[in-house]
């Protein structure tokens, strides 16, 4: 089963690679963005059958490995074959 998990910064977490693309989008000329923020997305392919075992086991991951909870939140999305 292919699981998405999406990682964003927490609100008030300061994203300098966030702050940095907005300056070059109005260098650029796109001045009506008034803010960006990054994150990042990893794809996990999981052996399970079961998708409350491939949440429960993602779950796992982001909270030990993937996902620096103090700064990040992460959203998980299951995609069904």
């Amino acid at each position: 089963m292919k699981v998405i998990v999406n990682v964003s910064l927490k609100e008030g977490v300061l994203d300098p690679e966030g702050q940095a693309i907005k300056s070059s989008l109005n260098n650029l000329g796109f001045e009506h963005c008034s803010d960006v923020r990054t994150g990042k997305q990893i794809i996990l392919n999981l052996d399970q059958n079961s998708e409350d075992e491939v949440l429960t086991k993602a779950k796992k991951m982001c909270e030990e490995l993937l996902v620096n909870t103090v700064i990040e939140n992460y959203e998980i999305n299951i995609l069904k074959d």
